[in-house]
């Protein structure tokens, strides 16, 4: 399983920049490979969250599609997430309380890798980003 974090359907539908065709080549390349993607409502949040702060609202609905479209699986976050995400904060130097919760979840589920361009998972030992650069 791999867990695909905000970034992803954010610079896929996003104005140009530099990782938007890095993560459609990524997300290409892990569908081929039939790789089983997954996510949690936290993401969806995050979605809303961030389009809602810089007023793209028309972007939401994009945004979700894309999502929706190539993950196989949305999760739950449950309170033993929360509890893990504080050990996490209180653990480590640095890491969002969003990154945390992301790392607890996939903590529980057992999930080593995380696509995403978000640097802060390289602080969780345990989680495999791609890209890792």
């Amino acid at each position: 399983m791999i867990f695909i974090d905000s970034t992803i359907p954010m610079y896929l539908v996003g104005v140009d920049h530099p990782h938007k065709r890095d993560a459609q080549i990524f997300l290409e390349k892990l569908i081929g490979e039939k790789a089983r993607l997954v996510t949690n409502l936290e993401v969806f949040q995050e979605i809303l969250h961030r389009y809602t702060a810089i007023n793209r609202k028309d972007a939401i609905q994009p945004a979700f599609d894309a999502l929706y479209g190539f993950v196989d699986e949305v999760f739950t976050i449950q309170e033993e997430d929360v509890l893990k995400a504080k050990e996490f904060v209180l653990a480590y130097q640095g890491p969002s309380a969003r990154d945390a919760l992301h790392a607890a979840h996939m903590h529980r589920l057992k999930i080593k890798t995380i696509l995403t361009f978000d640097r802060g998972f390289d602080l969780f030992p345990d989680i495999k980003r791609i890209p890792s650069t």
